[in-house]
């Protein structure tokens, strides 16, 4: 039991069986002419995770909720998919079935999105031209009716405060021949200050573009994007860092200056990206996270590529910030 006397059940492990007889129905593949089948072929998507997301054939990935919360968020995004595919010109998966595959879990049968994804092609410059559609199409998603399906809406964060947190990561870094501290000096207090996210900003933010949920065809376009769980109305500037861990700072800041996006967040979100990735590497050298030691390397040399835009701007004026680069 837990404090309030209720009873507290263990979530089932998923299973390939579990998954195979599950799928099998909904796609009504296990019986043929009268006589039992294997089914379609099902595997985890990561062999070492918690099984949570399966291909199912070749056509279709079953994502079932862990928890309640996933469950609560899954229902979530399965309206909000509804809701920005009008404003996208990038496929978002469609679910051909969802239910609850355990008392009070829910799962989703979506069909896949062709493609690789953005850890396997590089983005090619009709590609960055995709990501800023993207960016354009979720500032054109109305906030408050994402609001109404229950999007939350999160304050920005502090830029000070992520910047005095990676300077002490940044010193662990160091120790270990990781990262030179110095290149962080860029980005002072004054500076810091002011990238602070500027009132009546807030749009609707994927907050989750890694680059694993960016689908990428061979020749570098972005055809799709996946996973909208972690969706927020928020600070734009989440998802222009999103982009320079998932294809670089320099692509990242293109697509959101072609968005139309100022100088400011473009900044703003290279700076989060920047301090995130040394934050998270270190966190990962000290056992504190878990996640990819070779990526999470890749993530932060990507973020910490040079940009033209550092190279022109000075942070002096509140203005020459929120004029277009």
């Amino acid at each position: 039991p837990n404090g309030n006397g209720a009873i507290m059940t263990q979530a089932p492990t998923p299973t390939a069986d579990t998954v195979r007889r599950l799928v099998s129905s909904l796609l009504k593949e296990g019986t043929k002419g009268g006589a039992t089948t294997a089914g379609p072929e099902v595997r985890p998507v990561v062999e070492d995770g918690e099984h949570s997301t399966w291909w199912v054939g070749a056509r279709h990935v079953l994502r079932l909720a862990p928890d309640r919360e996933a469950a609560l968020r899954q229902r979530r995004e399965l309206r909000l998919r509804d809701l920005v595919r009008p404003h996208l010109a990038l496929a978002v998966p469609t679910s051909v079935a969802h239910g609850e595959w355990a008392p009070g879990l829910t799962y989703t049968l979506d069909t896949v999105v062709p493609g690789g994804t953005a850890e396997e092609h590089d983005v090619s410059a009709v590609g960055e031209a995709d990501l800023a559609g993207l960016l354009t199409g979720l500032r054109e998603v109305p906030a408050r009716q994402a609001e109404t399906l229950g999007v939350p809406r999160t304050a920005p964060r502090s830029l000070e405060a992520l910047r005095k947190a990676s300077e002490r990561a940044a010193r662990r870094l160091a120790a270990a021949d990781e990262f030179d501290p110095a290149r962080l000096h860029q980005l002072g207090s004054p500076a810091a200050v002011q990238l602070a996210a500027q009132p009546g900003t807030a749009v609707l933010v994927h907050h989750g573009l890694k680059g694993e949920h960016l689908v990428v065809s061979g020749d570098g376009r972005v055809r799709g994007v996946l996973d909208w769980s972690d969706a927020a109305v928020g600070d734009p500037a989440e998802d222009i860092a999103g982009l320079a861990i998932a294809v670089g700072s320099p692509a990242a800041v293109r697509a959101a200056t072609l968005a139309g996006y100022a100088a400011r967040p473009c900044l703003r979100g290279l700076w989060l990206a920047r301090c995130d990735t040394v934050i998270r590497l270190a966190d990962q050298l000290a056992g504190r996270a878990t996640g990819p030691l070779p990526l999470l390397r890749l993530q932060l040399r990507r973020a910490w590529e040079a940009i033209l835009l550092e190279r022109v701007t000075e942070l002096r004026e509140d203005d020459d910030l929120d004029e277009e680069p």
